[in-house]
């Protein structure tokens, strides 16, 4: 069976051995649709590593770049942090390979000298622009199947579970 080919996770059956065996009250379909969700959610991210490594990026240096280009100016790192969703040493491990190779560049902040700004760099301008063509084909062949009114309702509906996402991680 190829990777495209096999199932995202464990079957409705599977989910309803393990509630069984727990002997808990649970909905199989919940678990199901949580599992299915997790499995393919690594599956995605494996495959943007390999998606981003064909530009000598990472999701994550790809990610902060993107956002440095949005945000059209220079971003401290914890703002870029912030936005990211991930901690201060995050950021800085990533920001030290992109200014290694010249992509972003750090220079000191006219409100605050203790403070860096980070700036996106012509390099790395160019960067996002050779890739661009190749990246946006692949995100739309990546949803090619969804018809609009599918993909309108799947955006409705991710929104929804990231909203859940607390009850995951909750104490």
């Amino acid at each position: 069976m190829t990777p495209e080919a096999r199932p995202a996770g464990p079957s409705l059956d599977q989910a309803r051995r393990q509630i069984r065996h727990y002997g808990l009250d649970a909905d199989p379909q919940s678990i199901l649709v949580a599992a299915r969700l997790m499995a393919v959610g690594a599956r995605l991210g494996q495959a943007a590593e390999v998606h981003f490594s064909r530009f000598g990026l990472s999701t994550g240096r790809y990610r902060l770049l993107a956002d440095l280009e949005d945000h059209g100016g220079g971003k401290s790192p914890s703002q870029l942090a912030a936005g990211l969703g991930v901690t201060r040493a995050t950021v800085t491990g990533l920001l030290a390979g992109l200014e290694r190779e010249g992509l972003v560049v750090r220079s000191a902040s006219a409100e605050d000298g203790r403070g860096a700004v980070v700036s996106l760099t012509e390099q790395g301008a160019q960067r996002l622009q050779d890739m661009a063509a190749e990246h946006f084909e692949r995100l739309q062949a990546l949803v090619g199947t969804l018809s609009t009114d599918e993909r309108g309702q799947f955006l409705g509906m991710l929104e929804r579970i990231d909203e859940g996402i607390g009850a995951f991680v909750a104490d």
